[in-house]
């Protein structure tokens, strides 16, 4: 269903991280150790904040991230200190590039993986039901991006963990009126370049999986002789949908409902309850 990664730290090169990690996003794409499909092959993209632009970047395409060479040249020299980049299963919804993740808004980027159960069934009332400001900006068809501006809607920008349960709620009281008892699967990132706001949840079942790095500097520590750790700036952190590499203690199972924020100072664990 998808897997990504998010990093907030000093400025590091972008294409060093999509691609040497021996668990890259780009060997994920090909085949994911704990993702739901193992190939994450319907798209592909990255966002990346630089510094004095109002608003991130972004590249989408619908090739399979390990088939793009657009995107080792686009990124091989490219640095940034705040990227999200996504390898996309798609649950239903057509292969486009308006599909692929993630998506933007202003200073924010999202990110997801999962799904919410019976979306055609709820696709119309949650689509209304945000801002009528914010509802011609809505490109593709999937119930990702409908996610994201519901949760614009119900207070991303100044609340980002408690608009995201708000938004929880809403999808699950849709559901619910529908009879899709599984209501939503996700793991989730926002991001508007100085923090990373995340969160683990599924209405019923086991949530999809997450983690997130201690700083980078205490992997070194950790692993002095590993020359891939070396490349990242001392104060980075990573949140991922599954360890980047065979590397005990530097990754952090976030642990089923819930939410995490990661800022320079560090990581801060939050209860995740719609």
């Amino acid at each position: 269903m998808c897997r990504w990664i998010a990093y907030l730290g000093d400025p590091v090169n972008v294409g060093a991280v999509l691609y040497e990690p021996s668990n890259s996003i780009i060997h994920q794409s090909k085949k994911s150790h704990m993702g739901y499909e193992p190939t994450n092959g319907d798209g592909f993209g990255i966002g990346w904040f630089v510094d004095g632009v109002s608003e991130p970047l972004k590249y989408r395409s619908v090739l399979p991230a390990w088939n793009d060479k657009n995107l080792i040249e686009i990124t091989k020299n490219l640095t940034s200190s705040c990227f999200i980049a996504h390898v996309r299963a798609t649950t239903g919804t057509p292969v486009q590039q308006t599909n692929c993740h993630p998506f933007r808004f202003g200073k924010w980027l999202f990110a997801h993986n999962g799904l919410v159960n019976k979306w055609a069934l709820v696709k119309r009332e949650l689509t209304f039901a945000i801002d009528p400001s914010l509802y011609p900006h809505i490109q593709g068809s999937t119930d990702s991006e409908v996610l994201f501006y519901l949760a614009l809607t119900l207070g991303l920008e100044t609340d980002p963990i408690g608009a995201i349960e708000k938004m929880v709620t809403m999808v699950e009281a849709a559901c619910t009126k529908v009879g899709a008892d599984k209501g939503i699967q996700m793991t989730v990132c926002a991001s508007n370049g100085s923090a990373l706001y995340s969160a683990r949840y599924a209405t019923q079942g086991t949530a999809r999986s997450l983690f997130v790095t201690s700083d980078a500097k205490t992997v070194k520590d950790m692993y002095p002789e590993n020359a891939k750790v070396g490349m990242f700036p001392d104060d980075a952190y990573m949140i991922v949908s599954e360890p980047l590499a065979d590397l005990p203690g530097a990754h952090h199972e976030v642990l089923q409902g819930q939410a995490i924020t990661v800022t320079l100072n560090g990581v801060e664990h939050h209860e995740f309850s719609p």
